[in-house]
């Protein structure tokens, strides 16, 4: 660690303010083209484990539909310090794998796709929350659910990961997308001044320092 690295990692230690226990990296799939762009992901969520957070969920923009399956592949041998789930289309069908920390396979079809890391390849928010919308509809007409009783509650429980990030991370430009659309309404945003080939360990600290010297108000 740089001398710099190691001032921010201080101002960091001693800030009276909790870092975000939940962070969110949005990505594309041209920043993962870079030369070590895998390994900069890894090192990424190895930071966020380091300076506070107990959850990570990365999302990778595809134009073409048809590199989801090498990205996946790619994004699976991920070294990270904790359990992993990535998600998105495959061409034999399949959405969804698990590792384990030591990066094997890990399948588990009952367990919601709940891991300390969560990858979404080409899974925009539009589509996730139409997906939602059309299981409610389902269960509507089923008659398990009544329309008037449908609630937020209701609908962030039919999300591929319901849970809302405190800190999404973008770098090199100032737009998310369609990133977790219900998910991050009440989140942090952090937009880096570097891309993605450049983010270093000093670029996630400020993100975490800009977050801690925020006063939070969740749409207040």
């Amino acid at each position: 660690m740089g001398l710099y690295d190691a001032y921010l990692a201080t101002r960091h230690r001693l800030h009276d303010a909790e870092p975000p226990a939940h962070v969110a990296l949005v990505l594309t799939e041209r920043d993962l083209l870079a030369d070590g762009a895998f390994d900069t992901l890894s090192s990424a969520i190895g930071w966020a484990f380091e300076y506070g957070a107990d959850r990570v969920t990365v999302s990778v923009s595809v134009l073409d539909r048809a590199v989801a399956p090498t990205l996946i592949r790619e994004l699976r041998r991920l070294d990270v310090p904790a359990e992993t789930v990535v998600r998105g289309p495959e061409a034999d069908g399949s959405t969804e794998a698990r590792t384990d920390s030591d990066g094997a396979p890990a399948w588990d079809a009952d367990d919601e796709a709940d891991a300390p890391v969560r990858i979404l390849v080409g899974l925009g928010g539009k589509a996730e929350f139409a997906g939602a919308v059309r299981e409610l509809a389902s269960d509507v007409a089923d008659g398990d659910l009544a329309p008037e009783a449908i609630d937020e509650t209701d609908v962030a429980e039919r999300l591929l990961f319901p849970e809302e990030p405190d800190l999404v991370i973008k770098t090199g430009a100032e737009r998310l997308s369609d990133f977790a659309i219900w998910q991050s309404v009440y989140a942090e945003l952090y937009f880096t001044d570097v891309n993605w080939r450049d983010f270093r360990r000093r670029e996630y600290l400020r993100a975490v320092l800009d977050f801690q010297d925020r006063q939070r108000r969740f749409g207040r």
